[in-house]
């Protein structure tokens, strides 16, 4: 729980205000990994792209915050928390006058009054150029109310257009919206069709969905959409104009995919080998007990990572040493993004990071701690990637990448898991450890740009563009689609996450893995569930080892 104000006013002596003041910070920023932070209304820092460091010394809490942009420093001298956000009272050095800064979990930095009058004229406006454009359509009533039993939220405007015994469901966003609102829309789309099904049942035929988005921003929607199942239901897009008084339908077909681009693989040995002496200075601060827990996480072929159970605490990077052309390794440390680099002075604070990092990112530890909390689905990925063997022994677990980055119309996305099985099928693995209701488009979009690095092949080119880039060396890739697995805890999938997966185009062979909900101190397989089109030559009833030590059922849906 975050103070609810913390200030010189309290009367705490100076090194306890210190503490407490970094520890509500750091807690915040655990809670809120996405979260932004305001300067004079303004978006100064988006934490998603930004680092920050946290120093609490000699009775003084100070805050850095940096990105590619720009860099921050400030002297922290209170805090006050509210509803999802926390107002920071800052310093600059060398000045007395405070300022302030606001960490907020939403983006959208609109009030709630402005946020709904303006969604409450979309609604209008769209309702006058549906019946304009649908003439011979009768609109139902569009509405935009929060129904949190069907997951549906106040950003989306829906309604069901009618003629005769034929209907058609419909969604429509508004430009005003956040982009991550904007691309979220046919996931509320598939489950609005599907209650519009269930309600209307033996009463009229709901043919399809129409998807209405802002200009611009239809290429995301049209390639999920082009793999959702044609047969289950139509599917229809369209873009209205800047001004918002027309329509213009978008092609969904499969050969408007988006272009991905993907990062080459590198020699892990070769790196490894080069940063041999900075991971032995890191280790050597490293209690002896604990070195076998360290991770060795390659992130490029000039930066490397060591990390516990997911969460990197140090980072060596190869470059240029200042003012020369030699090359030298800098050491950086930190919990999380917090980095200092490594020094003499600074190696009794590596020293201390590590101690507490160490005591507080055990399975057994506070599981209220802020350094347990956080990177949850990086822990789960880098257990797993360790495990793989027995959470599906089909997999060819000699290449297992993770955390692979790809490009698609300049969005990076980063592949949780990504393997291939022994009669080469490439596998996609999705992870979370808390409930997603955008978990299965978000596994669709990584699919898709596996499947078309695939099925890319230049001309003269012997192997597809995956194996081009490095990956898979000298393994045979089958040129079926890969296969999608989605790994989160069965307390923690959204219940509508099956709804959406059933629309899911039959190519697309899924599977889901329920796990315990105490997986960080032993892995358990509560239930499966997969698509019905499974692998060729693959029973439904097939048990791995873990279902067979556990008993765990395997479902089709």
């Amino acid at each position: 729980m975050l103070a609810t104000a913390l200030s010189p006013e309290t009367g705490l002596a100076s090194e306890e205000l210190a503490r407490a003041l970094h520890h509500t910070l750091e807690q915040y920023l655990a809670d809120y990994p996405h979260a932004v932070v305001l300067d004079n209304g303004r978006i100064a820092f988006e934490m998603a792209r930004s680092s920050y460091s946290l120093a609490s010394n000699h009775g003084r809490c100070v805050l850095q915050l940096w990105s590619q942009e720009q860099n921050c420093v400030r002297t922290v001298v209170g805090v006050q928390a509210r509803k999802d956000s926390l107002n920071v009272r800052v310093r600059r050095f060398g000045r007395v006058e405070s300022e302030t800064l606001q960490f907020v979990a939403d983006r959208d930095t609109r009030t709630p009054t402005s946020r709904q009058a303006a969604r409450t004229r979309f609604l209008f406006a769209m309702e006058r150029l549906l019946i304009r454009e649908w003439r011979d359509w009768n609109l139902v009533a569009m509405r935009s109310a929060m129904d949190l039993e069907h997951s549906f939220g106040p950003a989306y405007a829906r309604g069901l257009l009618t003629r005769g015994q034929s209907a058609w469901a419909l969604i429509a966003v508004s430009p005003d919206e956040m982009p991550a609102t904007i691309n979220g829309i046919l996931t509320l789309g598939i489950l609005w069709l599907h209650q519009c099904r269930q309600q209307y049942a033996g009463k009229r035929l709901v043919e399809g969905l129409r998807v209405i988005v802002p200009p611009g921003t239809a290429e995301v929607t049209a390639a999920r959409l082009a793999w959702l199942n044609h047969d289950l239901a139509k599917w229809e897009l369209w873009e209205m104009d800047a001004r918002g008084d027309t329509l213009t339908r978008v092609d969904i077909s499969r050969t408007g995919n988006l272009k991905t681009r993907l990062v080459r693989a590198y020699n892990p040995d070769t790196i490894l080998e080069r940063f041999a002496g900075s991971i032995q200075r890191v280790l050597a601060l490293v209690p002896a007990d604990d070195r076998d827990q360290v991770e060795l996480r390659i992130c490029s072929t000039m930066e490397m990572a060591l990390a516990l159970h997911g969460l990197d605490f140090a980072h060596i990077r190869h470059g240029l040493a200042p003012g020369t052309f030699a090359r030298q390794d800098t050491i950086t440390f930190g919990a999380g993004a917090n980095e200092t680099e490594l020094n003499e002075d600074t190696a009794p604070l590596l020293r201390e990071l590590v101690e507490r990092l160490f005591a507080s990112r055990r399975p057994t530890s506070n599981h209220h701690d802020a350094l347990y909390r956080m990177q949850p689905e990086r822990w789960l990925e880098a257990t797993l990637r360790q495990e793989l063997g027995e959470l599906e022994p089909s997999l060819d677990v000699r290449y297992v990448y993770s955390q692979v980055p790809a490009f698609a119309a300049g969005d990076r996305g980063m592949l949780d898991l990504l393997t291939a099985n022994q009669r080469g099928r490439v596998v996609v693995l999705e992870l979370k450890a808390d409930d997603d209701l955008q978990l299965p488009l978000q596994g669709l979009d990584y699919w898709l740009r596996v499947h078309q690095l695939l099925n890319n092949r230049g001309p003269g080119m012997a192997t597809c563009e995956l194996q081009s880039s490095g990956y898979f060396p000298g393994v045979f890739l089958s040129a079926a689609p890969p296969l999608l697995y989605f790994v989160a805890p069965a307390l923690r999938i959204h219940p509508a996450n099956e709804t959406v997966l059933a629309y899911f185009a039959e190519e697309i062979q899924w599977q889901f893995i329920a796990l315990n909900e105490d997986w960080r101190t032993e892995r358990k397989i509560i239930f499966r569930k997969h698509s019905k089109h499974v692998e060729e030559g693959r029973q439904s009833s097939t048990m791995t080892a873990w279902d067979r030590r556990h008993g765990e059922p395997s479902m089709t849906i």
